[in-house]
């Protein structure tokens, strides 16, 4: 009975608890940005799931965007996701999407919508329905954040999108497709990177291959967060207002380097799995070299 309490109290008192700490901390490091160089000191979760709200926030600030029109494609119930900070700081106009049942009813339970025009769409996303989506809701044009993140078909989507279609990016890779080889998993209708292996570790793309395609579409490449899950983009049309150093191509091994490990056994157990054994469990998977003009189907196990 008193553990039912204290949960209880712990899940109503937690989010605003989170957000006025978050926020001191925020306001803090601001002074500080004109300094900072490296990405990851701006590292700092607030209701992200791996520290993106500090980083997003230095872009913001120094785009001077105050209040962000945003789209949010991979969003869960909204507990944990890259814009929810956002939304309860500045009241914004954004765009959150999800495959996820009943999508709005749990995205209501975990903040009030009334706080801001918050626009929530129950879709499974494709590289064909992509553009429509954004177009029949009016998110089609003058975004100023963008955020992907399907645990699968990213770099497909991501292809289709138009030059120049956010100010800032985030972009899901899968750092265990490592840094040398531009890859993706193939197009498939209704991905789901647990039936597509067990392990849940083939899914996505690799940095590279990302990094590469955002260059087609006008982006320069800042880095990634620390746990090396998501990359950051700003159009070459506003780099000029970002201090931090620009990755070289020879030092993006260090972008993918991750110690996560989210390895299922068929059980759907996690088993831990590090380095090498990694690729070896899904060495049999299929994937696409997006690097030359003739898209080529190997085997992962062929190209490691």
């Amino acid at each position: 009975m008193i553990v039912k309490i204290i949960n209880k109290i712990f899940r109503k008192y937690s989010p605003s608890i989170n957000f006025s700490i978050g926020l001191s901390h925020i306001l803090n490091i601001r002074d500080k940005y004109k300094k900072i160089r490296n990405i990851n000191d701006l590292d700092y979760k607030v209701f992200s799931q791996n520290g993106e709200d500090g980083i997003i926030d230095y872009f913001l600030y120094s785009l001077k965007i105050d209040k962000p029109k945003f789209i949010e494609i991979g969003v869960g119930d909204y507990r944990e996701c890259n814009t929810r900070f956002l939304f309860e700081r500045t009241s914004p106009k954004g765009l959150v999407i999800d495959c996820i049942k009943d999508l709005k009813v749990k995205i209501s339970k975990n903040i009030k919508l009334w706080r801001g025009d918050i626009t929530i769409l129950e879709k499974f996303i494709s590289p064909e329905n992509i553009n429509l989506i954004l177009k029949q809701n009016g998110f089609n044009k003058d975004i100023d954040l963008f955020s992907l993140d399907v645990d699968g078909i990213d770099y497909w989507i991501l292809k289709k999108l138009p030059k120049n279609f956010t100010k800032i990016a985030i972009i899901e890779f899968n750092s265990n497709f490592g840094s040398k080889k531009e890859i993706t998993v193939p197009k498939i209708k209704n991905f789901d990177r647990t039936k597509y292996h067990y392990s849940n570790l083939c899914y996505g793309a690799s940095l590279k291959a990302i990094i590469n395609l955002m260059k087609k579409k006008n982006f320069t490449f800042l880095g990634t967060n620390i746990h090396r899950v998501n990359a950051f983009f700003v159009s070459k049309k506003y780099i000029k207002k970002i201090k931090l150093n620009i990755p070289k191509n020879k030092d993006l091994n260090k972008f993918v380097s991750s110690n996560i490990r989210e390895s299922r056994s068929k059980k759907k157990e996690l088993t831990y799995l590090s380095g090498k054994k990694k690729i070896e469990i899904i060495g049999n998977c299929k994937v696409v070299d997006v690097s030359s003009k003739k898209e080529k189907n190997l085997f992962l196990k062929d190209l490691f």
